[in-house]
């Protein structure tokens, strides 16, 4: 839990005693106040020899929030004629902390002329409030305390996507990964804002700023570091030879980033690790290829657990593929009226994070219909694999995805290590992304579209980064044309250290694709 801040309320005045600690016990006895604040009250402390001003003062300094309670009275005056309540109010003034004033009565006659004059100045730098009795005071109090936690991000009226990330500021957000959604969706859905906008007018136009500042939407889509302001936003990948949770586990990958760059990564886990085939051109210009689980239905289980889970929580999306099932599980329920029943019949689409898959949609990574789980079951049926399950446990939304029965038998998780052994032996500094992209690549002479397309993969930076230059790299494939790397009709091919590597592997320790 976040740490009590202190409200320090302004010293002893005899005028203002009783409500100085109605107001301390009205903090401390409400149960969302005393989440968030403790009230200092100068009398509560214990008698010592320090000087009361160098007391008070010092409260003053470790205070979030001063309240100055102002009466009739103006109160004690020190060598400069000045009141501690003075001497307190212009400490908060100068250290900027968070001032609230309230004012007892509304009639200023019988004021004391040195109060007024505080009075004025306090209604001279902000807002200040009066009150005539205590259930008044603590009633106004209580909606300016609301206010600030409102302001600040500690409570929220807005819903988690449109309300202010705390401490975020345009400065946190990625221009580059702004451009390259506007491009993707002016190109995918016709949006009309184009790359070259500016940060602040694309991010009002998608209703991505509260109160001028990046909303958690904004962080989580467009952030240079998301996972710094939202450290559970992260997705974990795990992959068990088996069919049960193992340890240690043979696999297993954190993933960070924006969730269009989650997505991207988590779905290229799970398809790196899938059996898939590798067909001819016969069949088509581009050889098509085929999964024991279809692309799109990995991919759709994994946007519905990324954008629509529930980011309050601590827990993070996790991926988990065993050797007979896929299993994605997401922090969050499912939003009344919606049922896991629904799921299998046409429903309305009702996003938990309604602000991060308006951009999602528009960059077409999911669909506005509510389709998406009707289209993971017709897909599924397509291609022979059961439909998908869907559970909720324990605050958790689950999806199930059974592989396909026609895959080779698995190994043991003992055995399966071993294998692993043998590979890192053999392979070196061939990861596993690398190791793919040689088989689909095989005897062809292909383009990087066509590569990317034989993987599987839409993000194209993933497949630049993550496949294509380590390969490059380790001279494993060439260039055709190498002294125009740029051009447009760029191919790639083995080399002959590639073809040897493919010729000393095992298809079968390897694994992933057959011919």
């Amino acid at each position: 839990m976040t740490a009590r801040k202190q409200i320090f309320v302004s010293s002893v005045q005899k005028e203002l005693a009783d409500e100085r600690q109605a107001l301390k016990e009205y903090v401390h006895g409400d149960p969302l106040l005393r989440r968030f604040f403790e009230v200092f009250l100068f009398e509560d402390l214990p008698a010592s020899d320090r000087r009361a001003d160098a007391v008070y003062l010092h409260e003053v300094e470790r205070s979030t929030i001063y309240v100055g309670l102002f009466g009739n009275d103006y109160g004690y005056e020190d060598a400069e004629g000045i009141s501690p309540t003075e001497r307190e109010f212009d400490h908060a003034a100068a250290l900027g902390a968070e001032r609230l004033i309230f004012v007892k009565g509304s009639d200023d006659s019988g004021r004391h002329p040195k109060m007024l004059a505080l009075v004025r100045k306090a209604g001279d730098q902000l807002i200040r409030r009066r009150f005539g009795s205590i259930p008044e005071l603590t009633a106004i109090l209580y909606a300016s305390l609301i206010e600030y936690l409102e302001r600040t991000g500690d409570i929220r009226s807005l819903p988690f996507d449109a309300s202010a990330c705390p401490r975020a500021t345009f400065e946190d957000l990625s221009e580059e990964k702004l451009a390259d959604f506007l491009d993707r969706a002016h190109r995918e859905r016709a949006y009309p804002l184009g790359p070259e906008t500016p940060l602040p007018k694309a991010l009002a136009h998608l209703n991505l700023l509260d109160r001028d500042r990046p909303s958690h939407a904004a962080v989580l889509l467009f952030g240079k570091h998301p996972q710094r302001f939202l450290i559970s936003s992260e997705v974990k990948c795990m992959h068990f030879h088996g069919t049960e949770i193992r340890k240690p586990i043979p696999s297993y990958q954190i993933y960070k980033g924006t969730v269009f760059e989650l997505v991207d990564q988590a779905v290229d886990f799970v398809m790196s690790k899938l059996a898939a085939r590798v067909g001819t051109r016969a069949e088509g210009p581009r050889a098509p290829v085929t999964y024991e689980i279809p692309r799109d239905v990995v991919a759709e289980a994994i946007v519905n657990a990324i954008a629509h889970r529930d980011y309050v929580s601590n827990a993070s999306v996790q991926v988990m593929l065993f050797a007979d099932r896929l299993e994605i599980w997401n922090p969050g329920q499912l939003p009344p009226p919606l049922t896991l029943d629904a799921l299998r019949k046409p429903h309305p689409s009702i996003p938990h994070n309604p602000l991060i898959a308006e951009p999602l949609f528009l960059a077409r990574y999911i669909e506005r219909a509510g389709t998406g789980t009707l289209d993971m079951i017709a897909l599924c049926n397509e291609a022979n694999v059961p439909a998908p399950e869907f559970k909720q446990e324990v605050g958790t939304f689950m999806q199930i995805i059974r592989r396909s029965e026609s895959q080779p038998e698995s190994k043991t998780q003992d055995e399966a290590q071993v294998t692993e052994q043998v590979t890192e032996q053999v392979t070196e500094q061939v990861t596993e992304q690398v190791e793919r992209l040689l088989w689909v690549l095989g005897d062809t002479v292909s383009t990087g579209s066509e590569v990317m397309f034989k993987l599987g993969l839409s993000h194209r930076p993933t497949f630049l980064y993550t496949y294509l230059q380590p390969a490059l790299k380790n001279g494993l494939i060439e260039m055709t044309i190498p002294d125009k790397p740029q051009s447009s009709k760029q191919k790639y091919r083995l080399t002959a250290k590639g073809r040897a590597w493919l010729d000393t592997t095992s298809k079968g320790v390897f694994g992933a694709f057959v011919s």
